[in-house]
């Protein structure tokens, strides 16, 4: 009998993980947009978007998969550079 049928070990969970912080941005995104009865994308979306692109860049170099690792490179580029950018206009506003 096999106890664990879907090979689980420390990288699977780990990567799964990842995907459920990227997943999660949607889910906020969604939640945020449906309460202003517009679309919004919250910072919360970025900060998840970071933690769930590196988590899974981790898991990529780990899993040597070069088409994970270069779309999460470069993803995650475009997450801290949106974080940047919220950070310098709530920077500017405050007197």
């Amino acid at each position: 009998m096999n106890l664990n049928p879907f090979n689980l070990n420390f990288w699977v969970v780990f990567g799964l993980f990842g995907q459920f912080f990227f997943f999660m941005r949607f889910v906020v995104q969604w939640i945020v947009s449906e309460k202003k009865g517009e679309s919004v994308i919250p910072d919360a979306f970025w900060y998840l978007s970071i933690l769930g692109s590196v988590i899974l860049l981790i898991y990529a170099i780990y899993r040597k998969d070069p088409v994970f690792i270069l779309g999460q490179s470069v993803g995650s580029m475009v997450y801290v550079r949106n974080i940047m950018l919220i950070h310098n206009k709530k920077r500017d506003v405050i007197p």
